[in-house]
């Protein structure tokens, strides 16, 4: 499969034309991924756009491409979107690049109850870009020719009036009724909240504030999996039961 590179702005290039990487993008294609002259290649822009061009030129802060095919991909509906509650060490992080390989298309921290780490005004503006670079790379290693958003971080009263508007699923061990169950319709242009908790669970208040917006607690099997499983897990029985897969 030919390498893939991703544009920071819109691109409007065609057939025939020539796109080109610049910055740290064309520095990874140049010194990491060591691109040459008459490789295939494919850009996109992380907005649907996906060309297909062979690389004319090389050079450490300039790469050009001469796109050979264009085609445009319209964004998923319904969307689905994972709500990732903040949690220590580096488990959110790798919820974040499991979901964005297995397709999510937005990821919504969320300041839970039982969170461990906490973002205050600082850490937040921190954490947002770095799991929007995770975002980035793994959308780019996944050959996705939409990249996910990263929304600012949400309280449990705003993830409640969210999920008042949305088919909204609460990841929760002791709920009866398994996600495999839930009938989803693709027909359906709601956006489909998957609720992940921290490591210690999400409180019983936040359940009721979510069940009182609509949410519907479901569980995944008979375990109770890691708060950098569950996520991934959810989205690819969404995935299939949307026609996705």
């Amino acid at each position: 499969m030919a390498l893939h590179f991703l544009l920071d702005d819109p691109v409007a290039a065609g057939p025939g034309e020539v796109v080109v990487l610049t910055g740290a993008e064309a520095h990874h294609a140049a010194a990491v991924r060591r691109v040459r002259t008459g490789e295939e290649v494919t850009v996109g822009d992380g907005r649907g756009a996906w060309l297909a061009g062979t690389v004319e030129s090389v050079a450490p802060r300039e790469v050009v491409v001469r796109i050979a095919h264009r085609t445009d991909a319209a964004a998923p509906r319904p969307r689905i979107v994972l709500v990732q509650a903040l949690a220590k060490g580096d488990r959110d992080e790798l919820a974040v690049q499991a979901a964005t390989e297995l397709g999510v298309d937005e990821i919504v921290p969320w300041q839970a109850a039982r969170s461990v780490s906490r973002w205050d005004a600082a850490k937040a503006v921190k954490g947002r870009a770095r799991w929007s670079a995770i975002v980035r790379e793994a959308a780019k290693q996944a050959h996705r020719a939409w990249v996910p958003e990263v929304a600012e971080p949400v309280s449990t009263a705003t993830l409640a009036r969210r999920a008042a508007a949305s088919v909204a699923l609460t990841l929760e061990p002791t709920a009866r009724q398994r996600l495999s169950a839930v009938q989803l319709s693709p027909e359906d242009a709601r956006d489909v909240l998957l609720v992940v908790g921290p490591e210690g669970g999400i409180a019983p208040e936040e359940l009721e504030a979510l069940a009182a917006a609509g949410a519907r607690a479901v569980r995944l099997g008979d375990t109770v999996l890691r708060t950098s499983t569950a996520g991934p897990a959810a989205l690819a029985v969404v995935s299939t039961a949307l026609g996705r897969w």
